[in-house]
């Protein structure tokens, strides 16, 4: 399937840098040579403070590579990038008021949240899942009825997980955390006895528990989330810019290099390859 990427780099051609209005966002990053690019800071492997306390992560690389099309889109030299932390509760808000000009982090794409902010093509896809305590013996989902689960408020993730307690009539007790950070210590102090959130991040936490062999992933999708950088409403010529910038980096598969990076050991799924093959739109 990665070779299906190759391909469209063919069939591409050489990259043309287009010109279209500079209004906008456009026009404020042009004249003040600036772009402002919210990371979440806790959401490894997506985005995170690595080295340094520097940010990281797969969708922090595959925005600096926009930030760098802009730059040859505009004609601008040395665009800066500025870079503004947040947090799951805060990131809409910072590209909503002006704060930041984009966020690349984890965020799914839903259509309240469309009535907020705009979204760029589609950058990852995942589902809801559940780590669980092996001493709780939940082998499915349905296994964690009488149980606590931890999610982190007000997120997808959240909805998922009552929408398929409803679905499935399981009973459980649901326990909401401030963070990923929070969800983590709640699963290792006993006081839930499962935890959900993204899966591919729940793969990433694997590192930060004293002792992973006594938790396991439940196989269970809850929901489909389609991940993107959320960038500011109703602005049509940043975000083709943008959407064009993302499509560069799928024709060129240089976005399977950054998914590697990104998720050692792992290769891009099947529906993953077609979310690349999709976005990466011809001239």
């Amino acid at each position: 399937m990665i070779r299906f990427i190759l391909v469209l780099a063919l069939l591409a051609g050489p990259a043309v840098v287009h010109s279209q209005p500079v209004n906008g966002t456009l026009k404020k990053i042009s004249e003040s040579k600036t772009i402002r690019i919210a990371y979440r800071t806790d959401a490894a492997p997506f985005a995170y403070e690595g080295e340094g306390k520097q940010p990281a992560g797969y969708t922090v690389d595959l925005c600096k590579r926009i930030a760098a099309s802009l730059e040859r889109q505009l004609k601008v030299k040395q665009l800066q990038v500025k870079w503004v932390p947040a947090t799951s509760q805060n990131r809409l808000e910072l590209v909503r008021k002006g704060q930041a000009d984009m966020e690349c982090g984890s965020t799914t794409v839903t259509l309240s949240r469309m009535g907020e902010v705009d979204f760029s093509s589609y950058v990852f896809v995942d589902s809801t899942g559940v780590l669980a305590r092996r001493a709780a013996g939940a082998k499915s989902f349905k296994d964690l009825a009488g149980k606590r689960i931890a999610v982190i408020a007000k997120t997808t993730n959240q909805s998922a997980l009552e929408a398929a307690m409803k679905q499935l009539a399981v009973s459980a007790t649901v326990v909401p955390v401030k963070d990923r950070g929070e969800g983590i210590a709640a699963l290792e102090a006993g006081s839930v006895d499962a935890f959900a959130s993204d899966k591919i991040l729940l793969l990433g936490i694997g590192d930060k528990l004293k002792d992973p062999s006594q938790y396991m992933l439940l196989a269970d999708d809850l929901s489909f989330e389609p991940y993107a950088i959320v960038l500011p409403r109703g602005d049509v010529n940043f975000r083709l810019a943008v959407n064009r910038a993302v499509a560069e980096v799928y024709r060129s598969g240089e976005i399977v290099e950054i998914f590697r990076r990104s998720f050692a050991g792992l290769e891009p799924t099947s529906m993953l390859i077609v979310v690349y093959g999709l976005g990466a739109y011809p001239n």
